[in-house]
């Protein structure tokens, strides 16, 4: 190609100098560029009547009339329901009691002429009347004695309700009078200062404390089912256990006056000097 046709030719004749141009990339190159700007205006061609169409319709299309949101409504069509009558109650009709029949029968008043029909009723006359100011024919059943209700039976005296049987191996926690130890408090102290061994055991490890023990004092105080409520260890426990069973009958408890079986908590306490 020459000087003269390179200032005239394409970059599309440059590049397929020399080669096949029926071949469709050619072809294709050449055309592109009118093909895209006829697509662009088709695309704002069609853009724009996208916009003006429903403005259009709306303008050349007729208005019409709208349409009502409410239905009229006549009051033929509205019917009324009738209104309910509660029922009559018609109330029992009230039973009268029956007319007792009485007899005349006025005090004695002190009068200068007294009248001949005035009487006095007898003994026989009041066996089915009742005396009254005035003489009434009622009805003779209304006399049937009424029974008397039975006699109910009034509380029991004090010493009956405390006649209460009693399970003989029932255990009592708390009662009207608690067991004891003979001769009393002071007394189990000195028990158990005189027959109380500081286990080794305890003494060495310097361990000290309260060990509780529970038992049931029986109706002749003997002490039974004796057990470690809380223990402290090394020895301490059994020593209290051994000491408790050692113990002479105490005093019973009592509940009514009469001797119990009940349980009971006791602390030993375990003090090094």
């Amino acid at each position: 190609m020459t000087s003269e046709q390179l200032q005239v030719a394409s970059l599309d004749d440059i590049v397929f100098e020399n080669r096949n141009k029926l071949y469709g990339a050619y072809d294709l190159r050449r055309s592109y560029n009118r093909i895209t700007n006829r697509a662009l205006w088709l695309g704002i061609a069609l853009f724009v009547a996208t916009l003006v169409t429903p403005t259009l319709y709306d303008r050349l299309k007729p208005e019409k009339a709208p349409e009502p949101y409410m239905t009229p409504v006549t009051l033929t069509d509205i019917k009324t329901l009738p209104k309910e009558e509660p029922p009559v109650v018609v109330p029992p009709p009230k039973q009268l009691a029956p007319k007792v029949p009485t007899i005349r029968s006025l005090p004695p008043e002190v009068v200068t002429d007294a009248p001949d029909e005035v009487t006095v009723p007898t003994v026989d006359d009041l066996k089915d009347r009742v005396a009254s100011d005035k003489t009434v024919e009622g009805d003779p059943n209304a006399l049937d004695a009424i029974e008397a209700p039975a006699e109910t039976v009034g509380p029991a005296p004090v010493e009956q309700a405390l006649e209460v049987e009693r399970k003989p191996d029932e255990v009592f926690v708390t009662v009207e009078q608690q067991p004891q130890f003979p001769g009393g408090p002071k007394a189990m102290a000195n028990f158990l200062q005189k027959n109380l061994n500081y286990p080794p055991a305890a003494a060495r490890t310097n361990i000290s404390g309260r060990v509780y023990l529970q038992f049931v004092v029986n109706t002749d105080g003997s002490i039974v089912d004796v057990s470690v409520v809380k223990g402290i260890g090394f020895g301490c426990d059994e020593e209290a256990l051994r000491v408790v069973r050692k113990m002479p009958p105490w005093q019973p408890g009592k509940q009514g006056g009469r001797p119990v079986r009940v349980k009971f908590t006791l602390p030993v306490v375990f003090t090094l000097e």
